[in-house]
């Protein structure tokens, strides 16, 4: 891919307030798109996310109503999808899950299993705090899974479909809806963020950012 792709893609993905909902991203991009989900990085390599693809228009109608930043996006989009983050109990340095990410999925040996153990814990403790309070934990488990987003949006760009990311709703609603509805155990997972993907039926706007200058400085 040459450069001018990759700024054309980024020049193209804006906001999609509105999709035409007669227009299907077909199941190979989607795949894609969640495939690149998959594989985005994040802290310690634990992957602390759940991708919940919403297409059943009873589920959409539930959201609606605790959901004001998607009101036109959740009846047009093609394909919408709620990012859950893993809330403190299964972070915790010794908790089941851990221990399974670094043995069963990273497949580290049992002596250096520890060893990462130890400094995770120290980071969870010592250098950032989160073991203080349930909300740090899971902003922190959110920031990773803003990765995903970030390179899933960024993906469908050069693809020529068409995103918005959603932080516009009632967290404690929707995760009422998601324990209800779909079954979430809220106790373990809480709604990080939303994003629908579909195809603009309006034109594009006009992209507006601050210059580099702005925003970059450098230390030579």
């Amino acid at each position: 891919m040459h450069k001018k792709d990759i700024l054309d893609a980024f020049y193209f993905r804006h906001a999609c307030k509105i999709f035409d909902k007669t227009k299907k991203i077909s199941e190979a991009d989607f795949n894609t798109i969640l495939e690149i989900g998959r594989l985005s990085p994040s802290s310690f390599g634990f992957e602390p996310w759940r991708f919940l693809v919403v297409q059943d228009e009873r589920l959409r109608e539930k959201l609606l109503p605790a959901t004001w930043g998607a009101k036109q996006i959740l009846p047009t989009a093609s394909h919408y999808l709620i990012i859950l983050a893993r809330k403190k109990p299964t972070l915790l340095p010794q908790s089941d899950y851990i221990t399974h990410m670094m043995y069963d999925i990273h497949k580290i040996p049992k002596e250096k299993a520890e060893a990462r153990r130890a400094k995770y814990k120290q980071f969870v403790e010592s250098d950032f705090k989160l073991i203080e309070s349930e909300r740090a934990f899971f902003d922190w488990a959110s920031k990773q899974c803003y990765i995903a987003l970030g390179n899933m949006m960024s993906v469908a760009a050069m693809l020529g479909i068409d995103s918005c990311a959603i932080e516009g709703f009632k967290q404690e609603s929707i995760e009422r809806i998601m324990h209800k509805e779909f079954l979430v155990e809220t106790d373990i997972w809480g709604v990080s963020v939303m994003v629908a993907f579909g195809y603009r039926l309006n034109p594009q706007p006009v992209k507006t950012r601050q210059p580099l200058d702005d925003i970059v400085k450098w230390y030579k």
